[in-house]
């Protein structure tokens, strides 16, 4: 309804919901048909279709938008598009319409919640109005412990049991019409796999962050109508099987889990003809040279984990080749000095040249995390990410700077951190300085600084961040803001009441 603007549009919405509320006999459902309209109004039959998935989650669930926008591109709701990027960027063209509809909310920047009534329509609407109750099987959240009970598994198009407490799924039923299974956040061990194998018409399948959870069937891989597989944070599993055979694949998700990538793992990705996106971890260099010898399963990587590199020294430019690359994790590894001067052309680059494609950048990368990485000094290599939201350093002994002077004396033109949202340094007992001099940061929300004791001054000035009522430092020990250095008063009366504001959440 926020949508319609004219009289006559708003007289014939009111003909319609005179007409609709006869069918409504109790006060609550009164508000169905109104909300209904809403739903009406919706012109595209996948809009109306990726409203009604977003009931799949648990009331009042913050729902985050990439991963929703992944299951809708999966789903076949978003349309066929052979570059990722452009089907997300549709996926949020779709999203925006129904936040603009009010049938979402926006909390933040990247998650949307549904109000419960508005989710309890959008059930109602999947169940054909009552009609079909086992369409959508929605039981998320609840404290489950063991799959519910369904008197007719053959006509479940749709199933979400994320976050309860099941611990097994042994059911034989034939679920032959399912394309969608959430089961994520659960306390699974076991999944049958005679349950898998009848799920013949099944899409997307979320096992994410069932922490015991160390054997996939192996008749998943009879799945060949599977298009998204999520299988983040599962600690336990350490083999994927025979992954290749899953023919429609187009999303793997493996981040977080016990399965890294090693030559065998390798291979079987080279298989997957229309893989389109992979998180996943590598832990050992030759594992790394082989997905970047490959140039398409290296673009497929928008979540990369580096861990345990510590024969050799891992140098963060062999990644520039992974276009694609969103987040950066790098985890108990030995990190190389990187040479800023091969990354320039001629010493000349400068801020506009950060899009020229013969320039090695991380156009893409909005996330990096460096944990106990205790050879690196500083992270100029960032110069390079224009894009950064945020920027998380945590438990590495050797780093001084962020930014060092001397080696960004070539790169000219170039003012970091321009899209910086997040600054985490924790436990850095030798950092003494972020940038020489006071930076610009239009979009900063949180500084935080915790056991960082040489740290004594931060790069800002006045002027360097617009709203500053929506910013909050965080320093840890809270005595260390008496100690900070100021570029001078303005700035000192400007940001010191930031300082130990209530955490951003």
């Amino acid at each position: 309804m926020a949508s319609k603007t004219m009289v006559q549009e708003w007289e014939d919405a009111i003909d319609v919901l005179t007409t609709s509320a006869a069918e409504f006999p109790d006060v609550k459902n009164k508000i169905l048909p109104i909300l209904k309209y809403s739903y009406d109004s919706l012109v595209d039959e996948h809009i109306k279709k990726c409203f009604l998935y977003c009931a799949l989650f648990p009331e009042d669930f913050n729902i985050n938008m990439k991963m929703l926008i992944d299951y809708w591109i999966c789903e076949g709701f978003i349309g066929d598009y052979a570059v990722i990027k452009r089907a997300r960027n549709k996926g949020y063209t779709m999203l925006g319409t129904l936040i603009r509809a009010n049938l979402l909310t926006e909390v933040g920047k990247t998650l949307v919640v549904m109000h419960d009534v508005v989710r309890e329509m959008a059930l109602w609407i999947a169940s054909d109005f009552g009609k079909q109750k086992e369409n959508f099987v929605v039981r998320a959240g609840v404290g489950l412990h063991e799959i519910p009970e369904v008197k007719d598994w053959g006509a479940v198009r749709r199933m979400s049991l994320m976050y309860n407490n099941i611990e097994e799924i042994t059911c034989g039923s034939k679920c032959s019409e399912l394309t969608t299974l959430f089961l994520q956040g659960n306390e699974l061990k076991n999944l049958s796999g005679e349950f898998i194998r009848s799920m013949q018409k099944l899409v997307v399948l979320d096992l994410s962050w069932n922490f015991n959870f160390d054997k996939l069937p192996e008749q998943i891989s009879e799945l060949a109508s599977l298009q998204y597989l999520n299988l983040s944070g599962t600690k336990r599993l350490c083999s994927v099987g025979a992954i290749s055979k899953l023919s429609s694949l187009r999303i793997l998700k493996l981040i977080g889990s016990n399965v890294h990538a090693d030559l065998s793992l390798v291979k079987e990705l080279q298989l997957l003809e229309h893989l389109q996106v992979l998180t996943i971890t590598i832990s050992t260099e030759m594992g790394l040279e082989q997905i970047l010898d490959d140039e398409r399963l290296a673009n497929c990587i928008t979540d990369l984990e580096i861990s345990d590199f510590q024969q050799k020294a891992f140098d963060i430019s062999s990644l520039t080749s992974m276009e694609n690359l969103r987040v950066l994790w790098v985890k108990n590894s030995h990190v190389s000095e990187i040479n800023t001067n091969l990354m320039c052309i001629e010493n000349k680059t400068d801020s506009s040249d950060l899009h020229n494609p013969k320039i090695p950048c991380f156009t893409n990368l909005s996330t990096v995390y460096i944990r106990s990485c205790h050879s690196i000094k500083d992270l100029t290599w960032l110069l390079f990410a224009p894009n950064l939201v945020a920027l998380i350093i945590f438990d590495s002994r050797e780093v001084e700077e962020i930014i060092n002077k001397e080696k960004a004396t070539n790169l000219t033109g170039i003012t970091p951190f321009q899209k910086l949202e997040f600054l985490i340094v924790e436990k850095l007992p030798k950092l003494e300085s972020i940038y020489w001099s006071p930076l610009p940061f239009p979009r900063l929300l949180l500084i935080e600084v915790e056991d960082c004791p040489k740290l004594r001054k931060l790069p800002l000035n006045a002027t360097s961040v617009p709203l500053v009522e929506e910013l909050k430092i965080h320093m840890d020990p809270p005595e260390q803001r008496n100690e900070l250095e100021w570029e001078d008063e303005d700035t000192k009366n400007r940001f010191l009441p930031s300082i130990n504001r209530r955490k951003y959440v």
